[in-house]
C-alpha cells in the first residue's frame, strides 16, 4: 500500500517528459562515444544511465518529502554549501579550466550544481518572510545573498554556472512585486561590467589597434578619474533631488549610478574572469577572430547542425561528433549531434518536450496557493529556462558558450541530479498546491 501511496505524488506527466528526454539523452551520449570507424569508444552512456536511475530515486524522494519541511534545515544547509563551496575553490580538482569538482578518484560531484537549486530554495524563504518589509532593504539583502555563492562559483572560476543564478534572481525578485527600477538598476549593472570587461579583448582581436575610450578602462589612472568623476556627478544629482524635489534629478543619479557601480565593478571582474572566458564572448560576436581556437567550437556546431538537415543522417550517422570535430560533444555540444543525426524534425521535438516541460509547471504555478512553494517554483523554471535558451542557442551560434548543459540531454551525473530532485521539488509542489499553511 506504501508504495502504491507513492504514485499519489508523481506527476506522471512530468516524469513522461522527463524520462523522453533523459532517454533520447543516454542515446545520443552513446553515439558520441563512437568514433569514425564506428567503434565504441567510451562508457559515458553507461555512467548516464545510472546516474539517470539514481536521479529517479531523487526525484521520488523530493516528490513525496513535504517541501515546506525544508525550511526547517535551510540555514545549516546553506552554512554547509558555503563551506563546501570555500572547499572545493581551494581543493577541488581542475576540470575544463576550473576548480569546481570534488571526489575520490574518478568519483566527484559539482556542487556548484547543487547549490543552484539550495540558493532557490533558501531565497524563496527569505522573500516569503519579508513580504511586508521595507522594499530597498528587502532588496539589498537579496542581493547580499545572492552575491555569496556566486561570487564563489566566479572565482572557481566558473563563469557559466555562475550567470545561471542572474535569471533566477531577476524572475524571483520580479514575482515577489519587489521594485522594477530596482531589479532593472542591478541588470543594467550587470551587463555594462559585463561590456566594459569585454571591450579591451574585443579591442585586441577584432579591432587590431588602439580605441581611445577603451583607454579609459585599460588606464589605471583615466579610470579613476572616470570613476570619480561619475561618482561626484551621482552624489550632486542626488542631494539636486533632495534639495529641488526635480524628477529630472533621479534620472540622472539613476544613470550615473548605474555607470559608476559598473565602472567600479570593472577592475575586480577583469581580474576574476580569465582571458578565454572572455574570447568566448568575444567570438560570439565574430567566431573567425580565434578559428582554431575559441571559434572553433561554434564553427563545427553550426556546421554539425547544418548538415542534419530536415530529417537528418540518421542515427550514429553524423560525420562532425565520430570524427571528433566537436569539442565537449556529449556535454555543452549534444544538441548539435541531436541536429545532425535527426535533422531539423528532431531539434523541434526536444523543443516541444522542453515547451510541454514550461506549460506544465505553468500550471503548477496557476494551481498552487502556497506563496514559499509559488516562489521555489518559479526559481526552478527561471533555472531550467535559462538552461535550454543558452545552451541552444550557443551551439545554433546567437548565444555566447558559457558551458552551460542542456538538462536532462547532457552528459553528467551532478547537473541531472540536481534538476531530477528540482522535477521532485515541482511534484511536491502540485501534490500540495491546495495546501496554505506555511
Amino acid at each position: 500500500m506504501r508504495i502504491l501511496k507513492i504514485f499519489e505524488f508523481i506527476d506522471l506527466i512530468l516524469l513522461t517528459l522527463v524520462l523522453i528526454l533523459i532517454i533520447m539523452g543516454v542515446f545520443f551520449i552513446y553515439s558520441s562515444g563512437v568514433d569514425a570507424q564506428n567503434i565504441l569508444v567510451s562508457n559515458e552512456y553507461i555512467k548516464q544511465i545510472i546516474w539517470a536511475a539514481l536521479g529517479l530515486i531523487l526525484m521520488v524522494f523530493f516528490a513525496v518529502l513535504d517541501f515546506k519541511k525544508i525550511k526547517r534545515v535551510l540555514n545549516w544547509a546553506v552554512i554547509a554549501f558555503i563551506a563546501i563551496l570555500v572547499y572545493t575553490l581551494f581543493f577541488g580538482r581542475y576540470v575544463n579550466g576550473a576548480r569546481s569538482w570534488i571526489g575520490i578518484g574518478s568519483l566527484g560531484i559539482q556542487p556548484a550544481e547543487f547549490a543552484k537549486t539550495l540558493y532557490i530554495l533558501f531565497f524563496a524563504f527569505y522573500l516569503e518572510k519579508t513580504e511586508n518589509t521595507e522594499p530597498l532593504k528587502r532588496f539589498v539583502i537579496s542581493i547580499l545573498i545572492l552575491l555569496v555563492p556566486m561570487g564563489l562559483i566566479l572565482l572557481q572560476p566558473d563563469l557559466g554556472t555562475a550567470s545561471v543564478y542572474v535569471p533566477i534572481f531577476l524572475l524571483m525578485c520580479y514575482v515577489a512585486r519587489l521594485p522594477k527600477h530596482y531589479i532593472f538598476l542591478f541588470f543594467s549593472i550587470g551587463m555594462l561590467t559585463v561590456f566594459f570587461v569585454v571591450l579591451p579583448v574585443w579591442e585586441h582581436l577584432i579591432v587590431g589597434q588602439k580605441v581611445l575610450f577603451v583607454s579609459l578602462l585599460t588606464n589605471k589612472k583615466l579610470w579613476l578619474i572616470v570613476l570619480a568623476a561619475s561618482s561626484f556627478i551621482t552624489l550632486i544629482s542626488f542631494l539636486g533631488l533632495r534639495i529641488f524635489k526635480q524628477r529630472y534629478f533621479y534620472w540622472i543619479a539613476y544613470s550615473f549610478a548605474i555607470l559608476t557601480v559598473a565602472l567600479f565593478a570593472y577592475y575586480p571582474a577583469s581580474k576574476v574572469l580569465k582571458e578565454y572566458q572572455i574570447q568566448r564572448l568575444i567570438v560570439f560576436i565574430d567566431p573567425t577572430t580565434d578559428p582554431r581556437g575559441s571559434g572553433w567550437h561554434i564553427i563545427q556546431s553550426k556546421i554539425a547542425i547544418g548538415s542534419g538537415n530536415v530529417f537528418g543522417q540518421g542515427f550514429l550517422k553524423g560525420t562532425q561528433s565520430h570524427y571528433r570535430f566537436l569539442p565537449q560533444q556529449s556535454t555543452d555540444f549534444i544538441f548539435s549531434i541531436l541536429s545532425e543525426e535527426l535533422g531539423f524534425i528532431g531539434g523541434i521535438f526536444v523543443f516541444a518536450l522542453y515547451l510541454l516541460i514550461f506549460i506544465r509547471i505553468y500550471y503548477i504555478l496557476k494551481e498552487t496557493n502556497n506563496t514559499y512553494g509559488y516562489y521555489v517554483a518559479i526559481g526552478i523554471v527561471a533555472m531550467f529556462f535559462f538552461h535550454f535558451v543558452v545552451n541552444v542557442g550557443m551551439v545554433m551560434g546567437i548565444m555566447p558558450i558559457t558551458g552551460i548543459p542542456l538538462l536532462f540531454i547532457s552528459y553528467g551525473g551532478s547537473s541531472l541530479w540536481n534538476a531530477m530532485i528540482c522535477v521532485g521539488l515541482l511534484m511536491s509542489i502540485n501534490a500540495r498546491r491546495l495546501d496554505f499553511s506555511a
